[in-house]
């Protein structure tokens, strides 16, 4: 039998060998570089536990295989006979280990990657823990500036709020769910007529003169959440009447429930006072052209019947029936030629003089010619003359005409009752830019029911015969002319004590300095 020699196997064997344990050093050192780039890395820690199992390995493999050979080339058969269990059982050790590490490979991987998602997790986690303290730190940092301004928003807040409340000139009120007025401005409590220092406790029943409004105001504000521009009629502390402009805002808690309602009130008496003013003034604008064309066409047959008569007499004595009946269509032509001058001064048709003019002297003038027949019935005349008193610039025989028809309806008024007494008085208004001149009797007073209706033409309450019914209306247009205002107060109030007196006051405000534009010229 032919054999090989077998020098060549070996020495591949031993060449082999040590590239086994060269390549798995160079494995190794690669893997041990990699855990040093990356320490926390679970991959590369793992790969150098299985490159140093590989390494033992190889390095069991080879040096077994290289000392049987140099044992055999040496003829020591004997020797490796006895190490040859020991190699194989070391070598099995080590295979099994490396199998181990091989098997648990995947195992390592699930779990190195739970272990990494969970990492990033609580990464996550902190780095939001993190800026969370952080903000807190800042908001801790800034808690004491951020209050500080909040608290500056909310008194600018409340400061607007404050000083709207406190310097409207409007009422405005709050209201809780009884109806019962919590709180209200100075300027309402001054409207109504209380005192701001020590009000008392009032409801909208005490306002509202009329229930049914009152019904309508929370019909409207319950159904619709507001009210907008209603007009009633309050009552004030006096029991006197104003008439307002009313819008309000229904309040509600978190539950929705009803809390009460908060609003704003306009009063609208001068409002009214002045549009009543200008319709009667509208109204006697055209009675006063009527009055023009029927006064221009009766002083023509007027004149020939007064002419006539006045000839007549010539021809008949007085103590004649002829004569006395003469005198009495004399005496009735002359009342009616009366009649129709004071229907010509209505309608404002006569030239109008402008001067200064002193209210005090005018007044000392009428007083002189009137006072005689005052005193004849029984009336006492009180004078109260501001000595500073500013004049005025208009008609002298006009105004003056003004202060007689006023006298003589309180003599008129007083006279029935047997006497009386009687006030007038002037005082400068408004900084001295309006002279008020106040006429006022204790007489009956003037009925509420006809005090809307004194200045209309032909309008009086004297019996037939004792008066035309134009002396009002002639005064209101002459100082309407003078660019002033009538005011009437029947019951007079008294400023001191607020009771209420008998009697009627008339008080005629006057500018004191007047424009031309301001002047109604005849």
């Amino acid at each position: 039998m032919t054999t090989f020699p077998m020098f060549p196997a070996n020495i591949t064997d031993m060449v082999g060998s040590l590239v086994i344990i060269i390549f798995s050093f160079l494995s190794l050192r690669y893997a041990y570089l990699l855990t040093q780039k990356q320490p926390d890395n679970f991959l590369w820690g793992f790969l150098l536990y299985f490159c140093l199992t590989l390494a033992a390995f190889a390095v069991s493999r080879a040096m077994g295989h290289l000392v049987k050979q140099v044992l055999l080339i040496s003829d020591n058969d004997e020797q490796w006979k006895v190490l040859a269990p020991f190699a194989g059982g070391f070598n099995t050790l080590l295979m099994t280990s490396l199998a181990a590490v091989t098997i648990y490979y995947h195992k390592g991987i699930e779990g190195y990657r739970a272990i990494e998602t969970k990492a990033k997790s609580l990464k996550s986690t902190n780095k939001e823990l993190e800026q969370t303290a952080k903000q807190l730190h800042e908001m801790n940092t800034n808690l004491e500036e951020m209050v500080e301004d909040r608290t500056r928003e909310l008194s600018a807040s409340e400061k607007k709020f404050r000083n709207f409340f406190v310097n409207s000139k409007d009422m405005v009120y709050f209201c809780d769910a009884e109806n019962t007025l919590v709180n209200m401005n100075a300027s309402g409590l001054e409207i109504l007529g209380y005192s701001f220092s020590d009000p008392p406790p009032l409801n909208l029943h005490d306002l509202f003169l009329n229930e049914d409004d009152l019904d309508k105001y929370f019909e409207v504000l319950l159904s619709r959440g507001f009210v907008e521009d209603l007009e009633v009629e309050f009552s004030k502390a006096d029991g006197s009447v104003i008439y307002i402009l009313l819008s309000a805002t229904a309040v509600y808690n978190e539950d929705g429930d009803f809390t009460g309602c908060e609003g704003i009130a306009k009063d609208l008496t001068r409002v009214k006072t002045m549009m009543a003013q200008l319709a009667s003034s509208e109204k006697m604008a055209s009675i006063g052209q009527m009055a023009a064309g029927v006064a221009h066409e009766i002083n023509t047959p007027l004149g020939v019947i007064l002419g006539y008569s006045q000839l007549l007499m010539d021809d008949f004595p007085p103590d004649t029936e002829e004569g006395e009946s003469l005198e009495v269509i004399e005496r009735q032509a002359k009342a009616c030629r009366k009649i129709v001058a004071d229907l010509l001064k209505f309608s404002r048709q006569s030239e109008s003089a402008r001067e200064d003019v002193s209210i005090n002297d005018m007044v000392t003038d009428v007083l002189a010619v009137t006072e005689h027949s005052l005193n004849m019935d029984h009336i006492q005349v009180y004078k109260n003359m501001d000595p500073e008193l500013g004049t005025i610039v208009g008609d002298t025989e006009k105004l003056r005409q003004v202060f007689i028809n006023f006298i003589n309806n309180a003599h008129h008024a007083m006279e029935e009752q047997g006497g009386g007494e009687l006030y007038i008085s002037t005082e400068n208004r408004n900084d001295g830019k309006d002279v008020v001149a106040t006429i006022r009797d204790t007489g009956h007073g003037i009925p509420e029911k006809i005090r809307s209706s004194i200045f209309d033409p032909f309008f009086t309450t004297k019996p037939v015969g004792k008066g035309t019914g134009l002396g009002l209306s002639v005064s209101y247009g002459i100082v309407q002319e003078h660019g002033g205002i009538i005011k009437v107060e029947s019951p007079v109030i008294d400023k001191t004590t607020g009771q209420e007196m008998k009697g009627t006051a008339f008080h005629i405000i006057l500018p004191s300095s007047i424009d031309d534009s301001q002047v109604v010229k005849a």
